[in-house]
């Protein structure tokens, strides 16, 4: 017989406690702070992406008419490759809206940077499945809500950027 005081713990820890231990451990990387931190202080246009409220499969097509971003069985036209990759991390997490730098010559590198977060985040979740013996689904799902809802209070900005109206080229002196 065993002591009380050598019990085996009786529950796992709460899923919130494991997204908080995701999130100390991502610092940095974690997704909703590199898209506030990042992104938002860029010049953005708002693009509505309206894909359901959950994690989603995402694939990425070249057709004639250029590249689309399908998302369960809604496709998305967009300009171009970098922007579809953009537009693919959040469409993953069900963003209904996302702000996109309006400087296409930064939309590749954000999109490097926030897939390779993305990859990060899932090797993160991972790891606390394995040592934790959850269910990986509904620490996924946990993990997603809370991306998305954070990326949400971030919001997406205006739909047009403020552009400056000043055409003066002559210096004040």
């Amino acid at each position: 017989m065993k002591n009380e005081s050598e019990k085996a713990p009786s529950a796992h820890p709460p899923i919130a406690t494991l997204i908080a231990e995701i999130k100390d451990t991502a610092g940095e990387n974690w997704l909703s702070r590199v898209y506030a931190e990042k992104v938002r202080p860029l010049r953005t246009r708002s693009n509505q992406l309206n894909v359901p409220a959950k994690e989603n499969k995402t694939e990425i097509f070249y057709t004639l008419l250029g590249v689309e971003l399908k998302v369960a069985r809604q496709r998305i036209n967009c300009p171009d490759l970098a922007t579809a990759r953009f537009l693919q991390v959040f469409a993953r997490i069900g963003c209904s809206a996302v702000a996109i730098p309006y400087d296409i010559t930064k939309i590749s590198v954000l999109a490097d940077e926030l897939e390779s977060v993305w990859q990060r985040l899932l090797l993160l979740e991972q790891e606390a499945e394995a040592k934790n013996f959850l269910r990986q689904t509904y620490l996924r799902s946990a993990l997603v809500k809370e991306l998305r809802r954070e990326i949400e209070e971030i919001g997406a900005g205006e739909a047009v950027p403020q552009f400056n109206q000043n055409t003066k080229q002559r210096v004040n002196r």
